[in-house]
């Protein structure tokens, strides 16, 4: 069996069932049910749970997915794999999920993506002329592709993949982070990513967002949803999943002239030797907490930066991970604490245009602000268009992207943002000159329950719960 390139996966899914559960959300004091989620069974319903039978899967699907008996991805195998994750998101409820993707094919794929990732720099140089794409790139140059959160927004990520050309030896996706929370299929978002890393290695990086962590995912929905999906294989399936988030890489510099990071720029912390003594225990760590005395950290100090931790410190020596995935840019000059988000930078136009002339780099591409928290954040534009350029300076332009239109997936509002998500194509020779490319959500969206509590959880990733984060 082969599944084309061109497969039509929504014609492929029959009508949803309803899922497990039903949430509902308060909306002006009245219980209503979220757009996402399927009426309640009336009681007078005579069919038990016990009675229903899983639908079946189109002939065209090897369904469940299995592992490859040479251990070898082929296309046609990543295409089957994006094919019955749309198919069971629509048509199986998320306890039957084993059914589609059984543990064991899970294991083998995330040992050898995790390996994959953890043997990458904490800043990947992607060389897009040749050494980094294979033999079919040579003497031409690849396309780079840049996506920004995607939130465990599945379709949306298909029909992203397929309007921009999947990954080839002519083209290279580079994604800021944040594959899962929030959305209802964070799980298959991360797994069909990480499949495409196996496939392709040189062709697709995948970056570190601050969603990545214990924290974060405990609050937003994966946890739950991992648990749920795979039942008493879950906390196995979750922990597998942890130790993955931290071997991906925090930032990339494409064709030596494009820097890319989920939330951007980052401090200074020196270590200075103390006296003639040599050693950790003789080494002085110099931390700036004020902002009078933050300078502005190299690329060569993210390199030496610890990220094998599941939550990026706040606090302590090593601040540059928390930076690289939770800072933002300010329109004010200078560094400063984030003291909105409680951990990581603000930055101001002045240190965008001195990072880029220090590292004579043209452009900075990060992510990590979707139209709820763009709304509070006087002086800058909107995310209706799935991206905002918020610094031209004399070296280049920072630009903020954010790839999961009609974002969050879950909301407790009447009225929904409907923003257009967005990615970016870099084209030789220069790769300066980015080329945006807005689309809307797919819609319908399958019926889905949220993992979280959406309307009590706030926005934005404001006030933190910073003693409840990890800092080993």
């Amino acid at each position: 069996m082969t599944v084309s390139s061109d497969f039509d996966y929504s014609a492929a899914a029959a009508a949803a069932p309803p899922p497990d559960s039903v949430a509902t959300a308060t909306i002006n004091g009245s219980a209503s049910i979220s757009e996402e989620t399927p009426p309640q069974p009336s009681s007078s319903s005579s069919q038990s749970p016990s009675t229903k039978s899983s639908p079946t899967p189109p002939p065209e699907l090897e369904f469940p997915v299995r592992w490859p008996l040479d251990g070898n991805f082929t296309l046609d195998w990543i295409h089957n794999l994006m094919a019955c994750f749309d198919w069971s998101s629509r048509n199986l409820p998320p306890s039957e999920f084993p059914l589609a993707f059984p543990v064991s094919v899970f294991d083998s794929l995330i040992l050898i993506a995790s390996k994959i990732l953890h043997k990458e720099p904490n800043c990947i140089n992607i060389n897009p002329f040749g050494s980094n794409s294979g033999p079919a790139a040579e003497g031409a140059a690849s396309t780079v592709i840049v996506v920004g959160d995607t939130h465990g927004q599945l379709h949306d990520v298909l029909f992203l993949l397929r309007d921009a050309g999947y990954p080839a030896d002519n083209r290279i996706f580079v994604f800021n982070g944040d594959y899962v929370d929030r959305g209802a299929w964070g799980l298959e978002t991360f797994m069909l990513l990480l499949a495409w890393k196996v496939f392709m290695p040189n062709n697709i990086y995948m970056l570190r967002g601050n969603h990545e962590s214990k924290y974060c995912t405990s609050v937003y929905g994966f946890e739950k949803e991992v648990l749920v999906k795979y039942g008493d294989k879950g906390k196995h399936v979750y922990r597998k999943c942890l130790g993955c988030f931290e071997g991906l890489p925090l930032a990339s510099v494409i064709a030596g002239c494009v820097y890319t990071a989920h939330g951007g720029l980052f401090r200074s912390v020196t270590i200075t030797p103390s006296k003639r003594f040599k050693g950790k225990k003789n080494r002085k760590i110099s931390l700036s907490q004020d902002s009078k005395s933050l300078s502005l950290g190299s690329l060569e100090e993210l390199s030496k930066a610890r990220r094998s931790v599941l939550d990026p410190p706040w606090e302590g020596s090593n601040l540059i991970p928390g930076d690289v995935l939770w800072s933002d840019p300010s329109k004010t000059p200078g560094l400063a604490p984030n003291k909105e988000r409680g951990i990581g930078l603000l930055w101001g136009p002045d240190c965008t245009d001195e990072f880029l002339k220090k590292h004579q780099l043209k452009l900075i591409i990060r992510s990590h602000e979707g139209p709820d928290a763009r709304e509070k954040r006087d002086g800058f534009d909107g995310m209706a268009e799935g991206y905002t350029i918020d610094h031209i300076v004399e070296s280049g332009k920072l630009i903020t992207l954010f790839s999961a239109p009609d974002y969050p997936q879950f909301q407790a509002t009447e009225e929904r943002y409907n923003n257009k998500g967005a990615y970016v194509v870099l084209e030789p020779p220069n790769f300066d000159n980015p080329v945006f490319h807005s689309f809307e959500a797919v819609r319908p969206r399958p019926k889905a329950n949220a993992y979280y509590d959406y309307e009590e959880v706030i926005d934005s990733d404001e006030e933190l719960d910073l003693a409840s984060m990890v800092t080993t």
